[in-house]
């Protein structure tokens, strides 16, 4: 067991390069598996759960080596239809994606059921409606998800015999879902015929993922808009990708900025990904200038109170409701958050209040009084979001914070405590 030791009231200045999207290594390492050859992968990020999700394509038979700090050789020639194991599925909710990935190569997947951060429940059942109007079938036995297409494998329970594959068909989701997209596309890859996908989510990462297909051979087209058109091909080959910039991360070191204050420039983003962020910020009082790859953050003064209400891409992302909560928790004035994603995603807000915040939590809204100060606490991360919060709140704090339970925090975040040093920030690991 090891925490985060902050000590707060360091402005923050300097360089931070952002590392690749973990929301986009999610889906295009599993993606890699539909590959009868081999990839590379650049810009991926060093964090646990891309550890966890190189484990599991091991076990699935894959041959996975690292070219350089972050770069990827991916070998799928030797993946077989194995089982990704509850012991390491069970651990994060990404684990799904190999469902996709698996049952659109060999027609049947064999998965545990989604863990990750206890935000809520996390049903996956847009996911088997869609694979169910592809023609596969589904069970749950002791915690763990049997897909396949009937006549893809011997199944002694139902009889079936002999290979099957999936095929194209028009899927219109029930609501947007980022998962349920990305696993539709990855199943969809290599299907026979056309699927089409409609009120399809917009993510960054699911652009991404088309272009990763895409480059290895695949036909998608519509990623980014509402309706998505994969055309399935036979085979995916081997190719080059690199993955984009981490849109949570540079918006966590920009609420970084605007907590603790200072000048801080972010490298290698794309700023088109961070307009929503951007414009919340620069109402609440932040200076912020973008060019090609670069944002620059200043905070002179103190920040004002503003809503905020998480929507689905391009809207205000769920994955950065906490960091910005911890903001607002410094803000002038009364601020509302509405979150419309997750049902428990607050629980970060006990933890804020050790810490002298004024958060009242009713449901999915929270009601935030600006204080002029926080002060420094013994306190918990929750989920990889709250723990960043925390951070943020810590950074800016009175005195000195300790973070228990980083684990969650590195999940998502790639030398957190080595960027935040390098910006001036008072940050160690103690064990």
């Amino acid at each position: 067991m090891k925490q985060y030791v902050i000590h707060g009231g360091k402005p923050l200045s300097g360089e931070v390069f952002i590392s690749g999207a973990k929301n986009a290594a999610a889906s295009i390492l599993p993606g890699a598996m539909l590959i009868n050859g081999i990839c590379q992968i650049s810009n991926v990020p060093r964090i646990s759960d891309v550890k966890l999700t190189i484990e599991i394509m091991e076990r699935l038979g894959a041959r996975v080596k690292y070219i350089d700090a972050e770069t990827i050789e991916v070998d799928g020639r030797a993946v077989q239809p194995g089982t990704v194991p509850q012991e390491l599925g069970s651990q994060m909710r990404a684990s799904h994606f190999f469902i996709g990935s698996m049952l659109g190569r060999f027609g049947r997947a064999h998965v545990s059921l989604p863990g990750g951060c206890g935000l809520g429940a996390r049903p996956i059942d847009q996911h088997l409606k869609g694979f169910a109007q592809m023609g596969a079938c589904n069970r749950i036995e002791d915690g763990m998800l049997q897909v396949s297409i009937p006549g893809s494998q011997t199944d002694e329970e139902s009889g079936n015999e002999g290979k099957g594959k999936l095929k194209g068909a028009r899927i219109r989701f029930d609501m947007v879902t980022v998962g349920a997209t990305m696993n539709l596309m990855l199943a969809a890859a290599l299907a026979k015929g056309t699927t089409v996908l409609e009120n399809a989510a917009r993510e960054p990462h699911i652009v991404d993922l088309a272009g990763f297909l895409n480059a290895m051979g695949g036909d998608v087209s519509g990623a980014g808009t509402n309706t998505i058109t994969i055309n399935g091909v036979s085979s995916l080959k081997g190719g080059e990708y690199r993955l984009i910039p981490d849109q949570i991360e540079t918006g966590t070191y920009m609420a970084a900025a605007a907590a603790a204050g200072g000048d801080v420039s972010l490298k290698g983003v794309i700023p088109q990904h961070m307009e929503y962020i951007s414009s919340v910020l620069s109402a609440m009082g932040m200076e912020i200038e973008e060019g090609s790859d670069f944002i620059v953050v200043r905070k002179s003064n103190r920040l004002k109170g503003t809503d905020i209400t998480t929507m689905p891409y391009p809207g205000f992302p769920t994955d950065m409701q906490p960091q910005i909560a911890a903001v607002l928790c410094l803000a002038e004035g009364r601020s509302t958050v509405r979150e419309s994603i997750w049902e428990d995603r607050f629980r970060y807000a006990e933890q804020l209040c050790r810490m002298g915040a004024d958060i009242k939590v009713e449901g999915r809204v929270a009601v935030i009084e600006g204080v002029s100060k926080l002060y420094g606490a013994e306190v918990e991360a929750y989920d990889l979001r709250a723990g960043a919060a925390l951070v943020i709140a810590a950074l800016a704090a009175v005195g000195t914070t300790k973070i228990k339970h980083v684990n969650y925090i590195e999940r998502g975040y790639h030398d957190m405590v080595g960027k935040l040093s390098r910006l001036g920030a008072d940050i160690y690991v103690e064990e």
